[in-house]
């Protein structure tokens, strides 16, 4: 069973900064691609970035140059660096893995419980 873990949410004023984490916990699997969603009130959850397991990046537009996502290999851990932040950026933030079990073989993508990032003007 794997387990995503985020942490690093907040309360920030516009214009600051906040770094959001993800560890994965578990045994017996293989990540691929790993990626941060949010879902602000009344709105569909929707992609900020994400990154492949060879680390190339995907940002969408509203985010791009003002975030960036980053991943240790080594650790399974996703980090999304949010720096510039707008009112707009306030959500609920999810980390999301595309996972291969190693015994199953089979894939699924797994999802955080969530980080709530809110953001004053």
């Amino acid at each position: 069973q794997v387990q995503l873990v985020e942490s690093g949410g907040g309360l920030v004023q516009a214009g600051g900064s906040l770094r959001l984490s993800c560890a994965a916990s578990g045994s017996g699997y293989i990540i691929y691609t790993m990626g941060w969603y949010r879902q602000a009130p009344g709105k569909q959850r929707e992609l900020v970035a994400d990154i492949t397991a060879g680390g190339t990046t995907n940002y969408a537009g509203s985010v791009k140059g003002r975030f960036t996502i980053s991943r240790d290999n080594a650790k399974n851990t996703l980090f999304l660096q949010m720096n510039s932040l707008k009112p707009e950026d306030t959500a609920v933030y999810y980390c999301a893995a595309d996972i291969r079990s190693t015994t199953t073989l089979r894939s699924m993508r797994y999802w955080g419980q969530g980080t709530q990032v809110t953001v004053s003007s």
